[in-house]
């Protein structure tokens, strides 16, 4: 009888996905008797069962060191030597040697058994009349000695799981263990916030204006035997974001690497996005599909593949980053306040293994969901009279924003600065859907009997606790300050309400230093603090003159 012996090393040196020694080395003592099964177990989270095909059938021993011998090998079938054959001869095995022995030992010379050539052969078997055998994960079941090719079953890749590269075991002595390694994609959203310029979990904006939204995805290093990757990112906007914009500002970019950040383009106060790559990115945008649903919902994003936008197998192995930025600006509909915002979720599909169909959408599972939030808030300023804080109608007003444009009369924001608003009966003018920051305030014109106030004032909101790194962390803080005449009255951060007053005095009256009323209403004792801080120095400044003005001696 032939007793060759078959060495493997390669298998483990190449994949690292056995746990335990399972190498084949020639025998330097006694050896125990061969038996015809052994025992496998593939554990894991990679997939709930597997296909496994053997390739060779071999007498299988334990040698010393945890090492195993396997001899007089054989095709494991027929089916399975035809399904090999042609596949080893293409890899460049001499198209003369065709044993098992043969193909067996030139496998193992000069690590010809690549994470590719594994796939090609796992492929070339489904295709085939060989039978597989189905294995649970985490269960041990009993297989013939030999070499076993185990491949994830994509029917039982659920979400958060994706099929890896075939794991060659060998098959007999004691038990063995294979644990798959789980190398799955990760998506994430944030949202640009204007004035700092950074990408956040959450971030606050005026209605209409541009509102750029960022999904980015980890392609995890280790995915080998990919000819082919490609992802599609599923984004579901609430029905406050408008997604007229989303197709045509559509931007994709790839870096390669699992690491090194998300920062694909450069972005400014002013709101924006820039389209120009930043360093190391490239633009894949041409090969990538944006569609937007007829309900303007939802809307997807293919990526074209992957692994030819880095330039091939060996950079794609290494890891890989995508990142799309869109448009969506806040809509007439969207929800003020904080007690709803408006949330942007996306999910990332993403194939299922190495031999799933990328054409449709059976190859693909997903991730979980990520998502992002934008905020908006009203502010209603009031005219009233310091002779007993009644409304005024008639004040004409200039209310401009931190980008200069000022607050029409229908609720728009003129870019040119020229729009005035005039208080109502009420006395209200209400500014709607507006971001935080500072708005100046000027009297144009005063109601009938009272005094306009000259130069500007300001009247600022703030909204604190939006950059986090889950939008369910996050609190937003809203609070308003405002220079005198302009009076803050009180914030609802739940329904996003501000109230400020503008006080005038009738005509005729002398100046004073102080209009009361000042103290806000919420009982914000940041509010307070700015209040009594600016009431205090008020009261300073007073103080100041007359002693100045008291001359040499003071007494009370």
């Amino acid at each position: 009888m032939n007793k060759k012996v078959c060495s493997f090393p390669i298998l483990f040196a190449l994949l690292a996905l056995l746990i335990g020694t399972c190498a084949v080395v020639f025998p330097a003592s006694a050896q125990a008797a061969p038996t015809s099964t052994g025992s496998i177990t593939v554990s894991g989270t990679v997939a709930s069962s597997y296909d496994a095909y053997q390739i060779f059938s071999a007498n299988v021993v334990d040698g010393d060191s945890d090492a195993k011998i396997a001899t007089d090998l054989a095709w494991a079938s027929d089916a399975v030597r035809d399904a090999a054959l042609p596949v080893l001869h293409s890899a460049g095995m001499p198209n003369s040697q065709t044993t098992a022995q043969e193909a067996a030992e030139w496998l193992n010379t000069d690590s010809h058994l690549t994470s590719a050539l594994s796939a090609q052969l796992a492929r070339s078997l489904q295709s085939s009349a060989a039978e597989s055998v189905a294995l649970n994960a985490g269960t041990a079941a009993e297989l013939h000695c030999g070499y076993w090719l185990i491949v994830a079953d994509d029917g039982a890749i659920a979400q958060g799981e994706a099929g890896t590269a075939p794991i060659m075991a060998l098959v007999g002595g004691s038990a063995v263990t294979v644990k798959p390694k789980a190398a799955t994609p990760k998506v994430s959203k944030h949202v640009l916030e204007d004035s700092t310029a950074a990408w956040q979990k959450a971030a606050d904006a005026t209605v209409a204006d541009d509102l750029y939204w960022r999904l980015s995805v980890t392609v995890p290093a280790g995915l080998t035997a990919y000819d082919t990757y490609t992802v599609r990112f599923v984004d579901t906007m609430s029905a406050g974001l408008d997604p007229s914009k989303v197709a045509a500002s559509m931007r994709v970019y790839v870096a390669a690497g699992a690491d090194g950040g998300f920062d694909a383009v450069q972005t400014g106060k002013d709101g924006r996005a820039s389209t120009e790559p930043a360093k190391g990115w490239t633009d894949i945008t041409a090969q990538c599909a944006t569609k937007v649903a007829a309900d303007g919902k939802t809307f997807t994003v293919r990526t074209g593949d992957l692994v030819a936008a880095l330039g091939g197998a060996d950079a794609f192995t290494a890891g890989a980053r995508v990142v799309a930025v869109y448009n969506a600006p806040l809509s007439s509909a969207c929800s003020h306040g904080i007690a709803k915002g408006n949330p942007n979720e996306v999910y990332l599909r993403y194939p299922r293994s190495p031999f799933a169909d990328q054409s449709g959408d059976a190859g693909f599972t997903r991730t979980p969901s990520d998502d992002a939030t934008a905020y908006t808030w009203d502010l209603a300023l009031t005219k009233r009279g310091s002779d007993g804080d009644k409304p005024l109608a008639g004040a004409v007003l200039s209310i401009a924003d931190d980008r200069g444009r000022t607050l029409a009369a229908d609720g728009t924001w003129d870019a040119e600065g020229k729009a005035t608003v005039t208080t109502g009966e009420d006395g209200r003018v209400t500014v709607s859907g507006v971001d935080s920051g500072k708005l100046e305030v000027r009297e144009l014109k005063a109601p009938k009997g009272y005094t306009a106030f000259e130069g500007t004032r300001s009247v600022t909101v703030k909204a604190e606790g939006l950059d986090v790194d889950q939008v369910a962390a996050a609190k937003p803080k809203l609070t308003i300050t405002a220079e005198s005449p302009l009076r803050a009255d009180s914030a609802d951060g739940s329904t996003g309400s501000l109230e400020a007053s503008l006080i005038n005095t009738p005509t005729g009256t002398p100046p004073s230093i102080t209009t009361g009323g000042f103290m806000p209403s919420t009982g914000d004792m940041a509010m307070y603090a700015a209040a009594a801080a600016a009431v205090a120095g008020a009261a300073l400044i007073v103080v100041a003159l007359l002693v100045k003005r008291g001359g040499g001696s003071h007494k009370e």
